[in-house]
């Protein structure tokens, strides 16, 4: 049996349609991400960056929506699914899909966790921490710069 060639596109969950959907993925130079993306966009996406605890607005929207990726547009979570930890960072117990995400082990900063990205475009998301509430028991502790907010599904 051969191995697979790349065809440069992958599988992703469409939240607005329910469907997974055959989609290219996003590839891009750094001067292309720093035309689209702000300092601080740049800084945690591209370069694994952290913004500061409570920098952002860490409140659970009233409507429904989906967080998207900042850089690709790719559906990341769920407005209902998001909750306040108390860590200051948006925090959601799952993702819309496992499709559409990545997780590595991160042993950055001297301890070992859990890196998630954009499955898409490879955008550094935040971690994912195993102290989260039922029914999964996950905690996505995800960069607000690294988000944008889509209201309705």
């Amino acid at each position: 049996m051969g191995e697979a060639k790349d065809t440069g596109q992958i599988s992703l969950y469409n939240a607005r349609t329910g469907k997974v959907e055959l989609v290219p993925r996003v590839v891009k130079t750094s001067a292309e991400w720093k035309k689209i993306l702000t300092p601080e966009q740049y800084r945690v996406t591209r370069q694994r960056g952290t913004e500061q605890p409570g920098s952002s607005s860490c409140s659970v929207p009233s409507q429904e929506g989906i967080y998207e990726c900042v850089g690709c547009g790719t559906d990341l979570f769920a407005a209902k699914v998001k909750y306040i930890s108390g860590t200051g960072w948006p925090s959601f117990w799952q993702p819309v899909s496992e499709l559409n995400i990545k997780v590595f082990t991160d042993a950055s900063l001297g301890r070992q966790r859990v890196e998630v990205i954009c499955a898409r475009c490879g955008a550094h998301l935040g971690h994912v921490f195993d102290d989260g509430p039922p029914p999964t028991g996950k905690r996505y502790c995800i960069n607000a710069v690294a988000l944008k907010f889509r209201t309705g599904k």
